[in-house]
């Protein structure tokens, strides 16, 4: 017990440590010709290990944009006043999952302990971004008395509008796309903010309604001691709910099936992220009782899908075609050593990465026998990548597949694919990510020796198994239905109403020529 104790003590007082260094260490000047460094280092590692790093932006371009960060850097910065210096350079890739990592701010238990008594600052209003400008959408608790349709000018004195431009010179789409930055930005705008800012007690809006504008206060609102106590109790979750692969924080469902007419005709699945997590019962489960149904149509929704599982997506694949199919090209790297810099110990304890060194011999002998080299190319072999049969219940009716610019990387992988033979009708909004395929996969993060900033760089080049249409653009939907993101009053789903009148319309045609 006594050990116990003297364990508990010093693992707080290394904590502590820990956090003071890191937060110390964020206010450090590095000094120019260590910024140079890290920038070289940067480059260099780009071209060791992505494998279309000039897809969409020429070696002279990316050459020049590097060298002139390089000669603009004239005085010492913090490692996050130096991110936001190279982070639009390597944005300029133009490659939708490569992004530089800044270094947050971290806070001792206390805090953190602190931070679960209160609810988030800026997730008390619902926000809408709109080219330069924010505003409120919703606002559930009325803070502020403020309304629906509110813009947000300024934030503790900061112009909004400038803050959208500087945060959007930090990410970018893939290649041409220009439907993804306005989702993205909505996403990660007050994540931006908060690394910058840290989380803060309260803040100072400039608000402008019809014209007239306000001060207004905002403050974070503690929790009720009913809702600390439901935050800490960990629910039992079910055994539907965990093949629905549901999130007990958001109280929401990651993948949800549902029947959408009386006659169980139209059959429509939504999925949120492509997560992997029991993702075979889950397909195999639906597409039985969609069989059984003998449903004619089927809605396969994965708008705001940002990705996720090459698996999953190939066996939800299995359930759409009637023929044996590959979904992608075997997966292109740099060098046949590149799938050994994948990271095997990120984000592991130390604890932990004690029992996972035993397996790293057979972790790295396992990707160089995957690896092969072909004309002087460099491919692994990747399961997605080897022919696939149907599954014997795979769904023979009409399909539809909603999309937005909000889905990316595997949800545009399975999109494009799913177009390409013809096996379903694309509608909505082109992807985020591109048709012709992304550099993803498994990451090498290198860190940068004196900025400390993090660098994930995609280590496989992967694309669909179809013709290309190299236009540098996303996933062209068959329909495009505009959702008419800037239009903050109307609720109404125009993309999946347009699917439901279609299918009305088609029936009607059928039901004239009995």
């Amino acid at each position: 017990m006594k050990r116990t104790v003297i364990l508990f003590v010093l693992s707080i007082i290394f904590s502590c440590q820990s956090v003071k260094k890191n937060n110390l260490f964020l206010e450090k000047k590095i000094s120019v010709s260590q910024l140079k460094a890290d920038v070289d280092f940067a480059y260099s590692k780009l071209q060791r290990f992505h494998p279309n790093l000039y897809w969409y932006i020429t070696k002279e371009e990316l050459d020049y944009k590097f060298d002139s960060l390089k000669n603009s850097l004239s005085k010492p910065l913090t490692p996050n006043e130096f991110y936001f210096q190279l982070s639009p350079v390597i944005a300029s890739v133009n490659e939708g999952h490569l992004r530089l990592r800044a270094i947050p701010r971290q806070y001792t238990k206390a805090e953190q302990k602190a931070f679960k008594t209160k609810k988030p600052l800026f997730a008390l209003l619902d926000y809408r971004i709109l080219d330069d400008k924010m505003f409120v959408v919703e606002n559930k608790e009325d803070v502020g008395q403020i309304k629906k349709g509110t813009e947000i000018i300024k934030i503790n004195n900061e112009n909004v509008s400038d803050l959208i431009k500087k945060y959007r010179k930090l990410y970018s789409s893939d290649g041409k796309n220009q439907t993804f930055q306005k989702y993205f930005m909505n996403l990660s705008f007050f994540n931006y903010y908060t690394l910058e800012n840290g989380y803060l007690d309260s803040a100072k809006l400039v608000t402008r309604y019809n014209n007239k504008l306000e001060n207004v206060s905002i403050k974070r609102q503690k929790k009720t001691e009913k809702e600390v106590i439901v935050d800490r109790v960990q629910p039992k979750i079910t055994t539907l709910q965990k093949v629905q692969d549901y999130d007990a924080n958001s109280k929401t469902y990651n993948r949800s099936f549902k029947f959408m007419s009386p006659d169980s005709s139209v059959a429509y699945i939504k999925v949120k992220t492509f997560s992997a997590t029991l993702a075979k019962k889950f397909y195999k489960e639906t597409f039985e009782k969609i069989n059984h149904a003998k449903s004619k149509y089927l809605i396969l929704d994965i708008r705001d899908n940002l990705g996720g599982s090459l698996s999953e997506i190939n066996t939800l694949y299995s359930y759409l075609t009637d023929k044996e199919f590959t979904l992608i090209k075997p997966p292109e790297m740099t060098s046949r050593t590149s799938g050994m810099y994948q990271n095997y110990f990120r984000g592991q304890t130390v604890f932990s990465s004690v029992f996972s060194a035993f397996g790293y011999p057979f972790f790295l002998a396992g990707n160089y026998l995957l690896s092969s080299k072909k004309e002087d190319h460099y491919y692994f072999r990747e399961f997605a990548s080897r022919s696939t049969k149907p599954r014997s219940n795979a769904f023979k009716g009409k399909i539809y597949v909603l999309i937005n610019g909000a889905s990316f990387s595997a949800s545009s992988i399975i999109s494009a694919k799913l177009k390409y033979e013809k096996r379903a009708v694309i509608v909505g909004e082109e992807t985020g990510g591109a048709n012709d395929g992304t550099v993803a996969g498994v990451n090498n993060t290198v860190t940068l020796p004196h900025s400390k900033l993090s660098l994930p760089i995609g280590l496989f080049l992967i694309r669909p198994n179809i013709e290309f249409e190299n236009q540098s653009r996303g996933v062209i939907p068959n329909f495009l239905v505009d959702p008419e993101f800037e239009n903050l009053s109307d609720s109404e789903d125009k993309i999946l109403n347009w699917v439901l009148d279609d299918i009305k319309f088609r029936n009607s045609i059928i039901e004239r020529k009995k």
